[in-house]
């Protein structure tokens, strides 16, 4: 009867231990029965090549034995640090390849495209104006009759004549390529029945991979393509550039300089 008296904590929270129990072993049912064990370590480094540049390093030093241990712990350490810089420059590329035109948190205070396309046009118009007065400037002399000509009137005369044979052959080149595209009439797409399916004598004709080619209405099978990001670099530089240990490096200044 004491034992009755005292009060059960799982009873009293509602918990019941057979169901949780059961719940235990169904989550983990994968794992009953598995046997478990450790991979093979394999160094990410060549270990003998790795070997001797350590032991070329640790002779001038004084140190004549490097057991495999600090091999292996230096090959880790290497590709370590490999993925750390990777992961941080493919930050640093995706940031690069984001486009906030779409974003409405951001408006667009600075088009630089829309400037150098504006500085290219005044180019082009004061290239125009230029060309346009050295063009009156030669039908003027074209057309001057005095009787005592200078040297340069002579070669401002002869500029001109070569100025309007060339001008009328381009108008001549200008008038056959008009001719001979109203000749062939406008052109037509060849329409297919689906993508990667030719059309022979009425029948469809299916391509498949390499030689083989079958009868058949099926399209080519279209695999998902994978997104790639392209690091150049100036991602590098920019990484090099943020590292408090690179910052001010010798490898560094290479980069800059390439």
């Amino acid at each position: 009867r004491d034992d009755d008296d005292i009060n059960d904590v799982a009873s009293m929270a509602g918990v019941n231990l057979n169901e949780e129990s059961a719940r235990i072993l169904a989550t983990n049912s994968d794992l009953v029965g598995a046997q478990m064990q450790s991979c093979k370590d394999e160094p990410f480094l060549a270990a003998i090549p790795l070997h001797k540049r350590i032991l070329e390093t640790a002779k001038k030093l004084g140190i004549t034995d490097v057991p495999a241990e600090v091999v292996t712990f230096i090959s880790h350490a290497t590709q370590n640090r490999l993925r750390t810089v990777i992961e941080k420059v493919t930050v640093i590329t995706q940031h690069r390849m984001e486009s906030y035109k779409d974003d409405e948190w951001y408006e667009q205070a600075t088009d630089v495209r829309s400037q150098l396309k504006f500085f290219e046009q005044l180019e082009r118009l004061e290239k125009q104006r230029k060309d346009e007065q050295e063009r009156e400037i030669l039908l003027k002399a074209a057309k001057s009759r005095s009787r005592q000509e200078d040297p340069e009137q002579a070669r401002l005369k002869q500029k001109a004549k070569e100025m309007q044979q060339q001008e009328l052959a381009q108008m001549r080149q200008r008038d056959a390529n008009l001719t001979a595209l109203a000749a062939i009439g406008p052109r037509k797409k060849r329409k297919l029945d689906a993508p990667g399916l030719l059309t022979v004598g009425g029948e469809g004709v299916g391509l498949c991979g390499g030689s083989q080619a079958g009868l058949g209405t099926a399209a080519p099978r279209q695999y998902p393509r994978q997104k790639i990001t392209r690091v150049n670099l100036r991602d590098f530089i920019f990484y090099m550039e943020q590292e408090p240990d690179m910052s001010h490096s010798l490898l560094l200044y290479r980069a800059l300089l390439k």
